[in-house]
């Protein structure tokens, strides 16, 4: 598609980077209005917050990528800061950036599992655009295909695999789902049992969702566990999806929205 937005001399402004400063910005609008709303949050403390997420999730997702390949990396250190803005895996964001938010919340004497109802929300705002972000950039593609709606990446600046080739459009699948999953727990928040169910429900629903759209990526670098069965993404959803119904019936038996 179109790596680049804009390009004036040497300035450059990479359609990737411009996707997420929108997600971004329009989930701090987001949750700033809906912490204040609910648990009367001053919206400067939800800059901090998203500040603490923004460098978590950006170590832990460069983690989870180093470790789809740690030989590579191990024998050769400097490639881990060659091209450091590109390269990232979602679930390793997640599970790196859920725990500091926890840990400000609990330091802030905030309702943990309301907010992190509030988080499930600004997450699938930044996710759905990086996604757009990625398709405009050509990475995470899907595999070659004849269907109707498959895209082809022509620009020699896309990271697509290969050019002049049809490929399913599987950054716009995460789009799409994460755009759904949205929409389904918005109009669902009014009538959730218990606080941080709208959150166990976001995990469950991304997991089995990615674990889908794995079938269609294209990019085998990835890797596969237990003996090329499933690949990386789908082994950590398993176990997220084991972990978040463990922790939805623990949570329902409590029954409880503090």
């Amino acid at each position: 598609m179109h790596p680049r937005l804009i390009e004036i001399g040497d300035f450059t402004i990479y359609t990737y980077g411009f996707m997420i400063v929108v997600g971004a910005t329009l989930a701090y609008l987001f949750l700033s209005s809906q912490a204040k709303n609910h648990y009367n949050i001053d919206p400067d403390k939800i800059s901090s917050l998203l500040v603490w997420i923004f460098i978590t999730a950006f170590v832990g997702g460069k983690v989870f990528f180093y470790l789809e390949d740690p030989q590579m990396y191990m024998k050769d250190p400097a490639k881990m800061l060659e091209d450091i803005g590109n390269g990232f895996v979602f679930f390793g964001s997640l599970l790196f950036a859920v725990p500091t938010t926890i840990w400000f919340f609990i330091r802030n004497k905030w309702n943990v599992w309301g907010m992190l109802d509030l988080l499930a929300f600004t997450t699938l705002i930044v996710h759905a655009f990086g996604r757009l972000g990625c398709f405009f950039a050509g990475c995470c593609h899907g595999v070659s295909t004849e269907v109707a709606w498959g895209v082809t990446f022509t620009d020699p600046q896309s990271q697509a695999e290969p050019l002049g080739v049809a490929l399913h459009p599987t950054q716009l699948y995460a789009f799409l789902m994460l755009t759904v999953i949205f929409l389904t727990l918005f109009f669902y928040r009014k009538r959730k049992q218990f606080d941080g169910q709208i959150f166990i429900i976001y995990v469950i629903l991304y997991s089995i969702g990615r674990s889908f759209i794995e079938v269609f990526r294209g990019d085998e670098a990835r890797g596969f566990v237990i003996d090329g069965w499933v690949t990386h993404s789908q082994f950590i959803s398993m176990i997220l999806i084991t972990a978040m119904i463990g922790l939805y019936v623990w949570r329902k038996r409590n029954n409880t929205t503090s």
